[in-house]
C-alpha cells in the first residue's frame, strides 16, 4: 500500500475519514475496530468531556516547571504521572473502557495548560458544551478577556489534522509505545515513552523544522532555487525538511489531504502567508527536478501542516504536542494489540558487536595513554 500511497485506518482509506469523520469517531475506529454508531458516539464524546479535567493537585507541576519548558517534556512527565492519580488504571476490567478514554481525554488539557503556563495565562477548564476539537481550540486560546469564537472550518481542520496523525504502522514512537508495553509497563508510562521518542526532529519534530526552514529561506530573500541547489549540494549544510519519507515512494496521501486542509484554513481567516507561497514553489520544484524524482523525495505530512497550525494560532512549540494528541488513538490501538497477544514477550532487540572480542587485562600502573 505505502509503496502506491495508499493509508488506511482498519480497512477505510484516510481520504474518507478526514473528509466525512470527527477525531473521536477515528480514535474509536482505532481502539474498538469499528466506527461508532451515533449512539456510540454520543456515549463516547460524553465519556471523554466526563474525563477531561485534570486533578487539581496536577496544577502544582505546571506551575513548577520553568517558562521555556518545552510542551513535549511537560507532556511526557505529565502523561506518566497519571498513573499515580489515578491508579485504578491498572484494574483489567476498566483498563480499556477507561484509561484509554482518560488518556486520550486528558492529553489535549495537559497540551493546553502547558501552553498558558508558557504565557503567563491563567488555565481554562474544558467545558462539557463542546466538542473535543472544540475544548482543545478553547482552553488555547480563550482567556477571562477573550471569548474564543468558534469558525466551524477551523474546528474541521483541527479534527482532520489530528485524523490525519492518527497510525501509521511500526513508526520509531509507536515501536517505543511497544517495546516499552512489553516490559509489562503500563498505558501511561508506555505513552509517555513514545512523546519523548516523538518529539525528535526526525520524527514528529519534523513540522517544527520544515516552519523554521522555511522562515530561513524566507529571511534569506525567498530565493527558493538557491535553496533547492543548496539542497542538492552535499558540500552544503543546508537541509530541506518536509520532503521524503521512509515508507511512502511516492506523494504521501495524508499530504494532499494537509494542503487542501491548509488552503481551507488561510482562506478563511483571509491569511496571505509568504511561507506558503514558499512552500508551494519548492512543491512545484520537486515534483519537476530530477533530483527529487529519482530520489522518491515528495512533500510529506509536516510540510503543509506547520503553516495551517500557525494559521490557526498555535506556537511553533506546540506543533508536535498536537502531533502527539493525534497520534495517541494509534499508540493505545497498538498497545492493546500488543497486549492481547497470547504470545507476548519482552522486545529484545540484538546487536552485532564490532569491537575486540579478547584483550589482556594490564594493570593501572602499567597502562599506557594512547
Amino acid at each position: 500500500m505505502a509503496k502506491r500511497g495508499i493509508l488506511r485506518y482498519r480497512g477505510y482509506d484516510i481520504q474518507d475519514l478526514a473528509e466525512n469523520c470527527e477525531f473521536i469517531e477515528v480514535a474509536y475506529l482505532l481502539i474498538h475496530d469499528k466506527l461508532p454508531t451515533r449512539t456510540e458516539r454520543r456515549n463516547y464524546a460524553r465519556l471523554l468531556n466526563l474525563n477531561s479535567m485534570l486533578h487539581e493537585d496536577m496544577q502544582a507541576f505546571f506551575r513548577n516547571y520553568p517558562e521555556h519548558a518545552h510542551p513535549m517534556a511537560v507532556a511526557s512527565a505529565m502523561a506518566v504521572s497519571l498513573s499515580s492519580f489515578y491508579p485504578e488504571m491498572n484494574d483489567p476490567e476498566q483498563e480499556k473502557t477507561i484509561s484509554a478514554t482518560r488518556l486520550i481525554s486528558k492529553i489535549r488539557t495537559i497540551a493546553a495548560y502547558s501552553y498558558k503556563k508558557s504565557i503567563g495565562e491563567p488555565f481554562v477548564y474544558p467545558s462539557h458544551k463542546l466538542t473535543y476539537c472544540e475544548n482543545l481550540l478553547n482552553m488555547m486560546f480563550s482567556s477571562p478577556v477573550a471569548d474564543y469564537e468558534f469558525s466551524p472550518v477551523l474546528v474541521k481542520a483541527m479534527n482532520q489534522l489530528l485524523i490525519l496523525h492518527a497510525d501509521h504502522e511500526q513508526n520509531a514512537s509507536t515501536s517505543v509505545v511497544r517495546m516499552v508495553g512489553s516490559t509489562g509497563a503500563d498505558l501511561y508510562a508506555s505513552v509517555s515513552a513514545g512523546i519523548s521518542a516523538l518529539s525528535g526532529s526526525l520524527h514528529g519534530g519534523a513540522n517544527q523544522e520544515v516552519m523554521q526552514m522555511l522562515e530561513t529561506i524566507h529571511k534569506s530573500g525567498g530565493d527558493v532555487d538557491k535553496m533547492v541547489q543548496r539542497a542538492k549540494d552535499p558540500q552544503h549544510g543546508f537541509r530541506l525538511f518536509g520532503f521524503g519519507h521512509r515508507v511512502y515512494k511516492s506523494y504521501d496521501p495524508r499530504a494532499k489531504i494537509a494542503k487542501q486542509v491548509c488552503m481551507s484554513v488561510l482562506e478563511k481567516l483571509g491569511i496571505h502567508d509568504p511561507l506558503l507561497d514558499i512552500a508551494m514553489k519548492l512543491e512545484e520544484r520537486a515534483l519537476n527536478d530530477e533530483y527529487f524524482i529519482e530520489r522518491k523525495l515528495y512533500p510529506n505530512v509536516d510540510f503543509y501542516t506547520g503553516i495551517t497550525y500557525r494559521a490557526m494560532g498555535f506556537p511553533t512549540n506546540m506543533f508536535t504536542v498536537l502531533f502527539a494528541i493525534g497520534r495517541l488513538p494509534g499508540w493505545i490501538s497498538q498497545w492493546y494489540e500488543m497486549q492481547s497477544d497470547p504470545h507476548k514477550k519482552i522486545g529484545r532487540p540484538r546487536q552485532a558487536y564490532c569491537g575486540p572480542t579478547r584483550l589482556t587485562y594490564v594493570p593501572i600502573d602499567k597502562r599506557t595513554a594512547s
